[in-house]
């Protein structure tokens, strides 16, 4: 029985390691190097590739809108504020990735008929981020090479865009420009990695 128990806590202490690190959830070291993120995890480029052939938003632009959101944290939520030692309600119910909240991911599991979809899910994700932005450019003409505006409309939802409630919030277009240069950043960065990338996505079929 001893020999069986200490063989059984040998492969626990040895196995656990690898099975919480082959569970693990991709984290990019680097958010600021689109090329870097990619070779990370080339399942995200392809993943990427599809949702920009889908919906037309170019990749640096979703990239760069969850870079914003979650910095590619897959269960990224807003704070939560508390009152002594009890935990009060979350501001919104943004979660994942694409930090969507609960409205805007009914919608868009209504819209796309994805019923399985999971927002932290980087594949679901980036899919909601290009339909988000396509959905935005069909109802209120934003380029979706804009990224200033589709970060706006994004942020504030489509209604709040028209109303430009993002004129009341300094804090807001700071965000926004800010957004925008992660996008060029990211334009450029793909430019001198997207054959590399392409041929390692190709490579597989």
């Amino acid at each position: 029985m001893k020999k069986i128990t200490t063989y059984t806590l040998l492969l626990t202490a040895l196995g656990l390691p690898l099975i919480l690190s082959s569970c693990a959830t991709y984290k990019p070291s680097n958010t600021n190097n689109l090329c870097e993120i990619f070779r990370g995890e080339t399942d995200w480029y392809e993943d990427a590739v599809e949702a920009n052939e889908k919906w037309g938003t170019p990749i640096f632009v979703m990239m760069a809108i969850m870079d914003q959101e979650s910095k590619f944290i897959h269960d990224a939520q807003p704070e939560r504020d508390w009152f002594l030692f009890i935990p009060l309600p979350r501001k919104s119910s943004a979660y994942g990735y694409a930090q969507a909240q609960d409205p805007a991911w009914d919608e868009y599991i209504k819209s796309t008929g994805n019923g399985g979809a999971d927002r932290d899910d980087f594949e679901d994700a980036i899919d909601f981020i290009g339909w988000y932005t396509h959905t935005t450019q069909r109802t209120l003409n934003v380029s979706k090479w804009d990224t200033y505006n589709q970060y706006l409309a994004y942020h504030e939802g489509r209604g709040g865009f028209k109303r430009k409630t993002y004129n009341g919030k300094p804090w807001l277009i700071k965000v926004a420009k800010k957004v925008q240069q992660q996008a060029a950043r990211y334009n450029g960065q793909l430019k001198q990695c997207k054959e590399e990338l392409d041929d390692k996505i190709d490579g597989w079929f």
